[in-house]
């Protein structure tokens, strides 16, 4: 079935739906489809339903997927980070340690739901699992 609509709003087919909307909606933590509802009901427990366009959110697998993510980003964030700090400024130990761990908690705790909506953003955009038939 092919369409001559470039939204992806509304198309069933999982061959036409954008991923890049479907990410960025991920990213706010709002329903891949509509953007309009939540996709977590809470801070990382994926809703049933959308109540906006009752997308189906069953099919979704993200498993450790966004944890995986998140210590990759945050890591490769925070280790030059490190180094650059303490060649620079040589601080206490006891300082480094503290500003980066808190650093590291906050950026992780940041980035984790993201990811989480972002991948199953691309999940229902390139139809994985269920969200072929569903969405």
């Amino acid at each position: 079935m092919h369409t001559d609509s470039t939204s992806d709003d509304t198309d069933n087919d999982a061959s036409q739906r954008a991923v890049r909307p479907a990410l960025f909606r991920g990213w706010r933590r709002k329903c891949p489809r509509c953007g309009q509802g939540p996709l977590l009901k809470g801070y990382l427990a994926v809703a049933d339903t959308c109540p906006v366009c009752k997308l189906d959110y069953s099919h979704h697998r993200a498993d450790d997927g966004p944890a995986y993510l998140t210590i990759l980003l945050v890591g490769h964030l925070m280790a030059p980070l490190l180094h650059f700090a303490f060649v620079k400024w040589r601080p206490e130990p006891l300082v480094l340690f503290t500003i980066f761990a808190v650093g590291c908690v906050a950026l992780s705790l940041y980035l984790l739901p993201r990811l989480k909506g972002a991948i199953v953003g691309f999940q229902w955009a390139r139809g994985m699992g269920g969200f072929a038939q569903n969405g």
